[in-house]
């Protein structure tokens, strides 16, 4: 790649975390899709500024040819005309080569959900006689209580924790606070957390982290993740779950329980009202096999 399309790149990074203020996740994710299509590039000599519909178009099959599913390919596409649209805002080209750069097509995919009983089939499952048995159960009426993205769960910290009041408060995508609700039963939980923390040696730095590992350091993302699997299968639980399984069944039990959309919305902290409406999808499908298994013009539909 020829040294002014790295200087370029420089500038569009330094653009999306200074004007768009990503965080340094989303960050991390655009430059690593981005890096795809820069390799592309090398391999056909081409600089980013001569790029034509065309290269995009080979670029995009290509990603398919080696196996990547058409969400990422999506995810991929979005972030490459991100990247188009600063070159022609900043004035380095006068054209937008991705304007007919078409994405494939998703079929609706919804994400699983537990119920509450599913859910206090988890903490149920949990060894309390081990040190970090309370600690767990913590972690995940947390998630399930407040619908915390996993991030948002590990750097979680004490001074943000306004329980007598029953809120907490939320650093979430792009440093956006936002204030949470937060249950009884999950300020229960943490109690009892609390109890075993207060026996730790905390690591100098962390004393705020409200989520310790045994060596008195923050937990991080993969943590979660492999605690919440590993819980998955001791609970009998034959769904494909992850920490954001929680956070959609939050979002799912609120909308079936009557809550608006727009609460919801400010619960999850989604800029974008249309990232929430994913929820009315699975509540319709819900409904749907209600109607199907109760309506008695189905009952005897195969009689």
């Amino acid at each position: 790649m020829a040294e002014n399309s790295k200087d370029i790149v420089r500038r569009y990074v330094r653009y999306l975390k200074l004007e768009r203020n990503m965080s340094p996740n989303t960050l991390e994710a655009y430059q690593r899709d981005l890096e795809k299509l820069l390799v592309f590039l090398g391999r056909e000599d081409k600089n980013v500024l001569d790029v034509t519909l065309e290269d995009l178009q080979t670029f995009a099959a290509g990603l398919h040819d080696i196996g990547i599913g058409p969400r990422s390919q999506c995810r991929i596409l979005s972030g490459v005309r991100s990247f188009f649209h600063f070159l022609m805002v900043d004035g380095y080209r006068d054209d937008d080569p991705t304007e007919l750069l078409e994405s494939p097509v998703l079929g609706e995919h919804l994400p699983e959900v537990l119920s509450t009983a599913e859910v206090d089939l988890l903490e149920e499952s949990i060894d309390l006689s081990k040190w970090e048995g309370h600690r767990n159960r913590a972690i995940i009426e947390v998630l399930f209580s407040c619908g915390l993205r996993v991030t948002e769960l590990v750097t979680l910290r004490l001074t943000n924790l306004f329980l007598d009041e029953g809120f907490i408060r939320i650093m979430g995508k792009g440093s956006k606070e936002r204030l949470v609700p937060i249950s009884p039963r999950a300020i229960k939980e943490l109690g009892f957390w609390f109890d075993d923390r207060c026996h730790m040696t905390v690591k100098p730095g962390e004393e705020d982290y409200v989520f310790l590992n045994r060596r008195g350091a923050h937990l991080t993302r993969t943590m979660i993740l492999i605690m919440i699997k590993r819980q998955a299968a001791e609970a009998g639980i034959k769904k494909t779950i992850s920490p954001h399984t929680l956070r959609h069944s939050f979002a799912t039990a609120l909308l079936e329980g009557g809550a608006d959309l727009r609460a919801i919305q400010a619960m999850l902290g989604h800029e974008s009202i249309g990232t929430t409406e994913i929820y009315t999808h699975i509540d319709t499908t819900t409904l749907r096999q209600e109607i199907l298994e109760h309506h008695p013009r189905n009952k005897n539909s195969h009689k």
